[in-house]
């Protein structure tokens, strides 16, 4: 600062700095920066202001207590990432609760909410290609998130604990961060709960013990990138088995006491389900596996929270347990540079499901494709093109995006076609990928103009003749 200016001057800027501090609610100070704010929102074709721009997440530290009794959630994020360019300030998605403070590299930082935005304004400019560390305090009771379909997700509170899911929203009710599936980090997840309950999370446990207060904590680990939407906790009193898959891989399944016994075979499965996978898929792409299974009531659908699936009792079959499990490949390891490219997912795991019927159920997957073929509902329009958010679940992104690939297979050959299954988790294994990237891969890997099936079965807006 430069004390030999006029005084009227250095009373403004002194005036200025006090309205930022108060806008922001922070007693930090605003240093004299000179790069510019990252973007507020990605724009997604369907959540426009979903994520933010001019950093990348390198990894989540979440520190969260939760007390049942009240719904009331304390947590800190640490947030370590990357700037994309000269940052002045940059944002957060936060859906509610009360920010109580936050700093950068250490130091106060004054930060302001509008709406789901959390905008923080660091003490001193943050240069390109900077490692920075974010540090966010926060507590309320989360609220849910009611999607444009009409289903829930969110922090979902039970009658003795809550579910955590965030497709594709949801994760921004229960902690801070850039919430777009385009960047993705690690994960460290500390859960403080009362005892006499569990705490489970994504990747691996590594620690869990009793305090002095009689809470317990648990710490998990995921050490792959992982899109937020993906992140879990399930907190109640679960019963939970640990098992291994692949010679290597830890898994670890919770259920509610409830449902535990009649789930307890088929959890059972998850490894011989992973190996067969594995053969059709490619190696396994995280470092553990599982289920949780809750109480129907809590959630509407399974969801293929990584590295252990989230299932509501009367979804846990066999068929939706191979969809979710194949997820861990498709959609999770591959994840969607946008939601536009969400079938890559969803065809693919529904594919998985007529892979294993083929296999195991003596049901040709060309039987499947002609079931798929005959449903009206499955051709309201084309899989990589839904009309709004709301129809981002719908069944042409499920079924016909199956069917995309099934005549794939039968353009290409079974040999080509698998060389596909398993080169296009191997190609963008922990990255992310468009419909444009897979369109192109299947060309190159199979040496064919492939633009007659795209036109036809993932942009045509109706009906082909026959199947």
């Amino acid at each position: 600062m430069n004390h030999s200016r006029p005084r009227a001057a250095a009373a403004l800027a002194a005036a200025l700095t006090a309205l930022a501090l108060l806008a922001g609610g922070c007693t930090g100070a605003i240093g004299g920066v000179r790069g510019t704010p990252g973007a507020a929102g990605l724009r997604d074709p369907y959540f426009p202001k979903l994520g933010n721009g001019g950093y990348d997440v390198r990894r989540y530290a979440l520190n969260l207590a939760y007390d049942p009794g009240t719904g009331r959630l304390d947590g800190t994020a640490e947030i370590t990432a990357r700037a994309d360019q000269d940052l002045s300030a940059f944002n957060l998605d936060l859906a509610g609760l009360t920010v109580g403070g936050a700093s950068v590299d250490g130091k106060p930082a004054a930060f302001n909410r509008a709406g789901n935005e959390l905008t923080l304004r660091p003490h001193e400019e943050l240069r390109e290609g900077a490692e920075f560390r974010v540090t966010v305090t926060y507590a309320g009771v989360p609220e849910p998130v009611t999607d444009a379909d009409g289903t829930r997700e969110g922090w979902l509170r039970t009658d003795d604990g809550a579910v955590a899911v965030g497709e594709p929203v949801g994760s921004m009710t229960w902690f801070p961060g850039n919430h777009h599936p385009s960047d993705k980090a690690a994960y460290d997840i500390t859960l403080t709960v009362p005892a006499g309950l569990e705490a489970v999370s994504n990747g691996v446990r590594t620690s869990r013990g009793t305090a002095a207060d009689g809470r317990v904590t648990t710490v998990w680990r995921a050490t792959e990138p992982m899109a937020s939407y993906l992140a879990t906790v399930a907190i109640g009193r679960y019963r939970t088995e640990t098992a291994t898959a692949l010679g290597s891989v830890p898994v670890l399944t919770a259920a509610e006491p409830s449902v535990a016994a009649d789930s307890a075979a088929l959890r059972d499965e998850i490894p011989q389900i992973l190996a067969r996978q594995v053969r059709r898929f490619g190696p396994y792409p995280f470092s553990a596996a599982g289920a949780i299974v809750t109480e129907d009531g809590t959630l509407g659908y399974a969801l293929e929270t990584q590295t252990r699936p989230v299932f509501p009792a009367a979804s846990f079959d066999r068929t939706t347990l191979v969809h979710e499990l194949a997820h861990q490949w498709f959609g999770n390891s591959v994840s969607p540079a946008t939601w536009r490219d969400l079938w890559l997912n969803e065809g693919f795991a529904t594919y998985a499901e007529w892979l294993y019927a083929e296999e195991y159920g003596h049901v040709p997957a060309r039987t499947s494709f002609e079931r798929a073929f005959a449903e009206d509902a499955n051709w309201a329009f084309p899989p990589a093109a839904p009309p709004t958010a709301e129809n981002l679940f719908d069944p042409p992104v499920y079924q016909r995006g199956a069917m995309v690939l099934h005549k794939l297979r039968e353009t290409v050959g079974d040999k080509a076609f698998g060389e596909i299954l398993r080169g296009w988790p191997a190609k963008y294994r922990h990255a992310n990928a468009s419909t444009a990237d897979f369109t192109a891969y299947a060309e190159t890997v199979t040496g064919r103009d492939l633009d007659g099936l795209w036109t036809v079965w993932l942009y045509g807006r109706g009906r082909p003749d026959g199947p």
